[in-house]
């Protein structure tokens, strides 16, 4: 815990300066703050990329919005899921794809870059801290600590964490018509040890957590999200705009 709230503490001095900033930043007329309820899966999720589980299909979808309306990329549907039980967080995306695009190939490389998907998550009772996991449609997981909104730890790597992918459609050939692809992640809760003492969390526990999704190649991009972070500009780190996760039996 030690490292940890040393970054705390330079994170603090940070956001004196840089938060007025950032508050400027902001678009107007939000859509309020949405509330996820993550329901104990009867039985663990398969993490094959298949979304077949009887554990989704007891799940609530989310389907993404799309905040910005300058870019110019394809508005292609995300749909997740998430579920959990005492040693995994489970979350699944189901992501429409015409054109399949991912050349990231090795761990904690800028797969944002590519098709991706992301979620980024914090227990109750921290500020400004946050666990980020960006996983391409190549499986390839880019994970870190982000003391917000200072630099990016990259080399904040979380343990036993797994993924996997399917694609309808094939990867890096702009000649066909692809459908789309998934992914689904498990995230064990020792993973947040650093960050708290009690990574499980209990029933009723409230949790802060944005999905995002990355689509398409530039110029042609789009970023979605489950809660809008209301940046002016496409952005999807804004911690005071995260999503509540409230676990559930």
């Amino acid at each position: 815990m030690k490292r940890v709230s040393v970054l705390l503490s330079s994170a603090c001095l940070s956001l004196m300066t840089v938060m007025p900033a950032l508050a400027q930043t902001q678009r107007t007329n939000l859509a309020p703050i949405p509330t996820y309820e993550v329901h104990r899966a009867k039985i663990a999720p398969r993490i094959d990329g298949k979304l077949d589980d009887a554990a989704w299909q007891a799940t609530k979808p989310v389907t993404f919005v799309f905040p910005w309306t300058d870019q110019t990329g394809k508005k292609q549907k995300t749909v997740a899921r998430l579920t959990w039980d005492s040693e995994n967080l489970y979350v699944a995306y189901a992501c429409e794809d015409s054109d399949i695009t991912a050349v990231y190939t090795q761990h904690d490389d800028p797969t944002y870059k590519d098709d991706a998907v992301e979620i980024f998550i914090a227990p109750p009772g921290i500020k400004n801290l946050y666990l980020g996991l960006e996983m391409n449609a190549r499986a390839v997981l880019y994970d870190y600590l982000y003391p917000f909104p200072q630099r990016i730890i990259k080399n904040y790597n979380l343990p036993g964490v797994r993924l996997a992918v399917s694609r309808q459609g094939t990867l890096n050939n702009s000649s066909d018509q692809d459908h789309g692809w998934n992914l689904e992640v498990s995230i064990p809760w020792r993973a947040f040890a650093d960050l708290t003492d009690n990574p499980v969390p209990k029933i009723g526990d409230r949790w802060i957590a944005n999905m995002n999704r990355w689509d398409g190649t530039e110029p042609n991009r789009r970023l979605s999200q489950w809660s809008d972070s209301g940046m002016v500009k496409p952005d999807p780190h804004y911690p005071d705009r995260f999503g509540r996760l409230l676990f559930v039996e």
